[in-house]
């Protein structure tokens, strides 16, 4: 695997290396030391998310706060997505800033998240299969969200705001000056 920086402090592209022939292809998607000794960060995963999803659909920007923060790795395994990572650590020389890349089952990059970034993606394919590996346990109580069309953060989601689909939850999210991270 390949690690490539992000312009975010800590957040990674993941490029896997791919072997393919004509039965198809392989590649190791996660390798837990070699992803620490490329990135100096802490690979222990101990939850797995799958999540479905239609064309418009953008779910974000979501984190989980204090004790429960979680860092993520997150690919696409099907169709196609706008992955986009916010920095909200405080003290980050990249605070306020996002990065966005495009996750697909064609080019199988992965986009590694540290603890204390917003995370969300919009769906760019009839339908996308996108999985999540994170390094704590989920907890409601410590959910946390911004507002996905914050003009303070003015994110790109690449899909038309009318073709947005939204929970209600991701709706009324806070604004980024509220700071509720």
């Amino acid at each position: 695997m390949k690690i490539k920086e992000t312009p975010l402090k800590d957040c990674y592209i993941i490029e896997p290396t791919i072997f393919e022939d004509d039965r198809g292809y392989f590649f190791e998607k996660y390798n837990e030391k070699r992803f620490e000794e490329l990135t100096g960060m802490n690979g222990h995963f101990v939850q797995d998310n799958i999540s479905k999803s239609s064309y418009g659909v953008l779910r974000g920007l979501h984190l989980q706060k204090g004790e429960h923060a979680q860092a993520k790795l997150v690919s696409c395994l099907e169709g196609k997505v706008w992955d986009i990572a916010v920095d909200l650590r405080k003290d980050s020389p990249t605070f306020g800033k996002w990065f966005g890349v495009e996750l697909n089952a064609e080019n199988k990059l992965q986009l590694y998240i540290p603890r204390g970034f917003g995370h969300g993606f919009s769906v760019l394919s009839e339908t996308a299969v996108f999985a999540y590996k994170c390094d704590n346990f989920y907890n409601k109580e410590s959910e946390g969200s911004v507002k996905f069309n914050d003009p303070e953060l003015n994110i790109d989601w690449k899909i038309e705001e009318k073709d947005m689909i939204l929970s209600e939850k991701d709706q009324n999210a806070p604004a980024f000056k509220e700071k509720n991270f």
